[in-house]
């Protein structure tokens, strides 16, 4: 288990707003062309790692199969801005061959924005195999982690059946127990998004279950609207009417 304060890296709530948070914007292409891709292939192997960064940044814009066994090799560079910047450009170009990868680099990175942005880059690739890691990491990593760590179980709902259903209780588990409101915000909107594909078993009545007690009785108003917004977003019954009950008695 990493500790909160692992090397001191994510340490405030700003470190929970957008995956990409430490990527400059990409400017409009009114505003500015693309990089150019042949150019920045080549830095991709450039000797000096600031070099490196930039260019695997600028295939955050870019997309472009070439790029992809440069930007895996690079996920275990020595400096940690390359390897997150690759991280977050595997992320906007996904490879089934970067999977793997990522999911080594999960495992054994000690910087938190180098997990962060891989757990992020795993929930787009979309492939069965990163359910195991993602679960894990919203168990046990640091919170900026854990909260993208959601985000990404969410996009698990077109892998498949199975996957959904073995995503659902660590994100019920998070929803639930887990100390950072953001965490558990991310963790009732990503239970909304498994549960429109889910038929209406078990599993889909312990989510729904864990939704509803959330927004009744979790203490953060924020958590109770994104509970709500996923009860609404779902359809269920047995929540609408629930949602319906609590605002005419006059709850919230």
């Amino acid at each position: 288990m990493y500790d909160e304060d692992d090397i001191k890296l994510l340490d405030n709530e700003a470190d929970l707003e957008s995956p990409l948070d430490k990527i400059e914007a990409i400017q409009p292409e009114s505003e500015i062309a693309k990089p150019d891709p042949e150019a920045m292939l080549v830095l991709l192997t450039d000797p000096q790692s600031q070099q490196r960064m930039l260019a695997a940044r600028a295939f955050c814009d870019i997309q472009d199969e070439r790029a992809i066994p440069h930007l895996i090799r690079l996920l275990t560079d020595t400096c940690p801005l390359v390897r997150v910047s690759a991280a977050y450009a595997l992320g906007r170009n996904p490879s089934p061959d970067a999977v793997e990868p990522l999911i080594n680099q999960l495992n054994r990175d000690l910087n938190g924005y180098v997990r962060k942005g891989v757990v992020w880059a795993l929930g787009n690739c979309r492939d069965r195999r990163s359910l195991k890691p993602l679960t894990d990491a919203l168990r046990t990593d640091i919170s900026a982690v854990r909260l993208w760590s959601a985000s990404a179980l969410a996009q698990m709902a077109t892998v498949g059946y199975e996957v959904v259903v073995g995503a659902i209780p660590s994100l019920i588990e998070a929803l639930v127990q887990d100390p950072i409101p953001a965490v558990r915000s991310n963790s009732a909107w990503a239970i909304g998004q498994l549960c429109k594909e889910l038929p209406s078993n078990v599993v889909y009545a312990t989510a729904i279950d864990a939704l509803i007690q959330a927004f009744a009785e979790d203490k953060d108003l924020g958590v109770r609207e994104d509970a709500k917004a996923s009860l609404l977003g779902v359809g269920d019954p047995r929540g609408l009417q629930l949602i319906e009950t609590l605002e005419q008695e006059g709850w919230f």
